[in-house]
C-alpha cells in the first residue's frame, strides 16, 4: 500500500507539464504557493483549499506524558499542532479510486 512521496521538485514538473510554464517559472510559483500556506499557519490562520482540504493549527494545553521505559511521568509542554481535515470531494475521490 506504500505509495509513491510526491516532492517539490515533482509538484513544479506537474505545473510545467499542465500549466505551461518554464520550468523556472513552475518552480518559482509552487514555492511561492507553498510559502503562503507556511506563513498563514505560522500566524495561526486556517488554509481552507477548496474541493482538498484545510488545514488548522490547534493549541494543545500542558499535560502529563509518560515514558514507555521507565514509567515515569514527565510534563508535555502546551504547544501548537497541525491537522489536515479533507474534503468531502478530496474523500469521496480518494474512495472512488480505491474501489478500482
Amino acid at each position: 500500500m506504500g505509495g509513491k512521496t510526491v516532492t517539490r521538485a515533482d509538484l513544479c514538473e506537474a505545473v510545467y507539464q499542465k500549466v505551461g510554464l518554464s520550468r523556472t517559472e513552475s518552480a518559482e510559483l509552487v514555492e511561492l504557493v507553498l510559502a503562503e500556506i507556511g506563513e498563514c499557519l505560522e500566524r495561526g490562520e486556517t488554509v481552507k483549499l477548496s474541493s482538498f482540504g484545510s488545514f488548522v493549527v490547534r493549541e494543545k494545553g500542558q499535560r502529563i506524558g509518560r515514558n514507555p521505559k521507565t514509567g515515569e511521568e514527565v510534563p508535555i509542554a502546551p504547544r501548537r499542532v497541525l491537522v489536515f481535515k479533507p474534503s468531502a470531494v478530496l474523500k469521496q475521490r480518494i474512495n472512488e479510486g480505491a474501489a478500482s
